[in-house]
């Protein structure tokens, strides 16, 4: 049950997720997707996406289409090679990011060309305007910035010159904290931020998150982050 009308910070189990086990693909939805249908997760602020995939050795996704859709990639393990219909071609791996804006439409395929499975989470985000011409990036990120802080990966924003460019209100940061150590987060308020420890236990203000498990949280005054276990943290702060 969505319970943001009393909480500032609600906490989605990993267990809780939307669930569809394909044989190559094993995929957890933290909103609704495909199959799965939840009218109290049907995203939060522009996030409309957020997919904990699990892609098998040598599989992925055949082209599809998509447009009007700002598509985010994190690989945490493996790694993911993608390729489309305006011939760009590209291998990102594990502790990277590719973005995608869909724009007035684009193919694409997604596969695992690795001897391991590879693991990720897949963001999409509503971009502020229909249209516009399709494109793609990737960017390797020097691990050891984001070591005990959060490190802007991807944004919408001119201020955020490092990272790399999307066409939505919103921006992606990833960061890793030790046990026992803390980062602080500001979200305005009016902005939404989704937070996901894709390793290691956390607490938010206090409250317990485990690895996987989704943070919903209303922006509009600071929250502390602090590693419980070593723990790897990404998070998307949205209108």
């Amino acid at each position: 049950m969505t319970t943001t009308t009393q909480s500032r910070i609600e906490r989605r189990p990993f267990a809780s997720l939307g669930h569809a086990d394909h044989g190559w693909l094993n995929a957890r939805h933290h909103f609704s997707f495909a199959d799965y249908y939840d009218d109290e997760r049907m995203g939060w602020g522009a996030i409309r996406v957020w997919n904990d995939d699990e892609i098998g050795p040598r599989s992925g996704f055949p082209p599809h289409p998509h447009a009007d859709m700002e598509i985010i990639t994190y690989v945490r393990t493996g790694a993911i090679t993608h390729q489309d219909s305006l011939g760009n071609k590209g291998r990102t791996a594990a502790g990277d990011i590719q973005v995608m804006s869909a724009g007035s439409g684009i193919r694409h395929a997604e596969y695992n060309l690795e001897g391991e499975t590879t693991t990720l989470f897949q963001i999409w985000i509503m971009p502020r305007a229909r249209g516009g011409q399709p494109c793609w990036g990737t960017k390797p990120f020097p691990k050891d910035d984001r070591a005990g802080r959060l490190a802007v990966l991807a944004s919408g924003y001119e201020e955020d010159t490092e990272a790399l460019r999307i066409r939505a209100d919103a921006r992606l940061l990833g960061g890793t904290i030790k046990a026992g150590q803390s980062v602080t987060y500001d979200g305005a308020a009016g902005r939404h931020i989704y937070m996901v420890p894709a390793t290691g236990r956390i607490a938010i203000d206090g409250q317990i998150f485990e690895a996987r498990d989704g943070a919903a949280i209303l922006g509009g005054s600071p929250i502390t982050i602090t590693g419980i276990e070593d723990a790897e943290i990404v998070l998307v702060d949205s209108l």
